[in-house]
């Protein structure tokens, strides 16, 4: 195995619950994954990250894990999920897990045991049991502590969790804790998978104080602690015994040097850059996006959505095309075509820029965010813990549409009209399925496909980009080979290079041979 294989990689986002159900039960599983691995390995990627597949009572999505070393009856078993990788890996797909270190769920049989047992006990403190509590706030809305029932003794406390109640936090001063999940880490690796994926990666390791939180406080209480490298340097020695396994981090920080520290050549292999993601269509702030990505000491990384923000099309769409996790806004008004159209262009232009690329599941698709879903159909328990003010994440979870021109789309295997998902799709996706747009040169589909198979065959491998002038609005590159990059985000149409040739365009070019707004066109220069 190239132990580099990651720096340039294309890496779909699956959410197994919504990707393919094979089971008729309106949730997607591994059986589904598995009869659809011929459709990923066309679209061209290199790896799937899966998000968590583990036995899990679904407070918030399979992110509170019962077991680590199981997979979720309702997706399929261990077996199969070991069949699922050596099947991937026939195809040339490398397989990505989740890892959920910072908490577990109420379930998980180590919390259960804490709650057996009396304050100050050894299993109580694999997590942070505390008889009073501070100000922290959870992450998912209310109070960062709850009060357990009596005890053996008859005493309540209060045990941490930053997100639900339902995941109290562990505790990694704990030796046992981190003993555990070096041993979840080789029992993965052992079974073929190729990297991991690390949740809140840089949310683990906790001030033993717990301090109450104040504007001035520093460092951080829970966030970003120094300590948490400690944890990443023996994961990295793990996977080095693997040799090739990747770890990548989940780090939401807005300080790039604190950022890159994470990917230091003893640590982590890389970092979501949430930077890019976030930022608004708009070509200063992308560049300068961009040019402090390269900056970094670590690979480069993009991604224009994942399971935890709305999806791109919705964004594009909107006045203001930024996002912020603590600030959805879903009450902005979408111009669906505006949205779409910059959602082609944004793509060409990621897979453009020189280190990997991240896809998430139906973006290859062009969905948008789904923001009607009934309230009694919502899920996520950012929706619920806030009272329905933050809407949540549900919106870009909804189950993908396969085939068909009714609801469920061939997500189930029955796919007679009136089966619903576990999550209700639009019907206004039957123009967005895989059957519909298999096969349209201007499809969002076959857009994609291009542009992966164009970008493997002329951009792995390649160096950094080249900067060249262009008119306010418009970016424009070079990567190796001649190819370059042009994207115009400014509202006046550009004028393209004469001695150029279209490689890849993202939309309709002027009869005159400019460039559009909103359009991206990669040139191969004579």
């Amino acid at each position: 195995m190239d132990p580099d294989w990651w720096r340039d990689a294309a890496i779909y986002e699956l959410y197994v619950q919504s990707f393919a159900d094979a089971g008729n039960d309106g949730f997607g599983d591994l059986a589904g994954v598995r009869q659809r691995l011929p459709y990923l390995a066309d679209l061209g990627i290199d790896a799937i990250w899966f998000t968590p597949w583990y036995p899990s009572p679904l407070a918030d999505a399979g992110y509170d894990v019962a077991d680590y070393r199981a997979i979720a009856p309702r997706f399929g078993t261990l077996a199969e999920a070991e069949a699922l990788i050596s099947e991937a890996h026939a195809h040339g797909i490398k397989i990505i897990i989740d890892i959920v270190p910072n908490h577990c769920s109420d379930q998980h049989v180590w919390f259960q045991a804490a709650l057996k047992t009396d304050p100050g006990s050894a299993e109580r403190g694999r997590f942070w049991f505390r008889d009073h509590t501070n100000n922290w706030q959870s992450r998912f809305g209310g109070p960062a502590w709850t009060r357990v029932a009596d005890g053996p003794d008859g005493e309540k406390q209060y045990y941490l969790h930053i997100f639900a109640p339902e995941q109290p936090d562990f505790n990694w001063s704990n030796q046992e804790v981190r003993v555990e999940f070096e041993d979840i880490l080789r029992f993965w690796f052992d079974r073929g998978v190729d990297g991991v994926r690390i949740d809140t990666a840089g949310m683990l390791t906790k001030d033993p104080a717990l301090p109450d939180l104040t504007p001035d406080i520093h460092p951080h209480p829970f966030v970003d602690r120094d300590d948490v490298h400690d944890v990443y340097r023996r994961w990295r020695e793990i996977a080095e015994e693997y040799g090739g396994r990747l770890l990548i981090g989940e780090i939401w920080l807005a300080d790039t040097a604190r950022l890159a520290r994470y990917a230091r050549p003893d640590e982590l292999h890389t970092v979501f850059n949430f930077p890019y993601l976030s930022c608004p269509w708009e070509a200063a702030g992308l560049r300068a996006v961009i040019d402090d990505t390269l900056a970094l000491p670590a690979a480069p990384t993009w991604v224009l959505s994942n399971h935890d923000v709305d999806r791109e099309v919705s964004r594009y769409g909107r006045a203001d095309t930024s996002f912020d996790l603590d600030a959805r806004d879903h009450s902005q008004h979408v111009d669906l075509e505006l949205g779409t159209r910059r959602a082609r262009a944004a793509a060409l232009l990621t897979m453009a820029l020189p280190g990997g690329v991240y896809i998430y599941q139906g973006e290859e698709l062009g969905l948008w965010e789904v923001e009607d879903i009934p309230d009694d159909k919502r899920q996520d328990p950012i929706f619920h813990r806030t009272g329905g003010a933050d809407p949540g994440r549900d919106g870009s979870r909804v189950p993908l549409p396969w085939s068909g021109i009714e609801p469920p789309f061939g997500f189930s295997s029955d796919s007679s009209p009136g089966q619903e998902p576990w999550l209700p799709q639009p019907k206004q996706w039957r123009d967005l399925t895989v059957e519909a747009q298999t096969g349209d040169p201007a499809s969002m589909l076959e857009l994609y496909r291009a542009a992966l198979r164009i970008r493997k065959a002329r951009l792995t491998g390649a160096g950094a980009l080249t900067w060249l002038d262009s008119p306010r609005g418009v970016l424009a590159f070079d990567r190796q080979d001649g190819l370059r990059c042009m994207a115009n985000l400014s509202v006046s149409p550009a004028e393209l290079p004469a001695n150029a040739e279209v490689v890849l365009a993202s939309g309709p070019l002027s009869a005159d041979g400019e460039l559009p707004p909103d359009t991206t066109v990669w040139l191969a220069m004579s």
